[in-house]
């Protein structure tokens, strides 16, 4: 059998510094099937997410994509770098400065803006990022902060987590 060679991990609360900027490698194209999906989901009866008729007679001409799937979606690019080894503790704002419609594609980009030892858990601290979500014209769609405790190398629940596989 070969060499088992680590897959990434994620970072810990030693990699970040303030100014650090993360940009996702991926993107995420968000569908029409997607958005109305997720809408009823999440029991959200604002038609202008999945009544193409009543979105016509809106500014907007056609369907919004659900601003909680922009913010799950462009949250959910953003694990890699910034959550895979902690938690959320809050948000400090949302803001919305442009629509998402069914084809755009999200990308994420999060930037440090403060880190600190946490006060109450030694083997843990907080960072705290500002996020931007922007679609594939480079329009910013969405931007938050958020604040996230974030587990030190060797202290996170993640060790030994592989099963040990029995070849018989």
């Amino acid at each position: 059998m070969g060499t088992v060679k680590e897959g990434w991990v994620g970072r810990f609360f030693e990699d970040f510094e303030v100014g650090d900027i993360y940009r996702c490698r991926l993107g995420r194209t968000i569908t029409e099937t997607d958005n109305i999906q997720f809408t009823l989901l999440t029991n959200n009866t604002n038609q202008i997410h999945f009544n193409a008729h009543y979105a016509s007679r809106t500014e907007f001409k056609r369907p919004l994509v659900n601003s909680a799937m922009t913010l799950s979606v462009v949250a959910g690019l953003g694990v890699a770098d910034i959550s895979e080894n902690g938690f959320a503790l809050g948000w400090d704002y949302i803001k919305l400065p442009n629509p998402v419609f069914a084809g755009d594609t999200l990308y994420s980009e999060s930037e440090v803006v403060s880190r600190r030892e946490s006060k109450s858990r030694p083997d843990q601290g907080i960072i705290k990022v500002r996020t931007r979500g922007i679609n594939q014209d480079g329009k910013i769609v969405i931007e938050y902060e958020r604040s996230v405790m974030v587990w030190k190398k060797g202290q996170a629940p993640l060790k030994a987590l592989f099963p040990e596989v029995k070849y018989e």
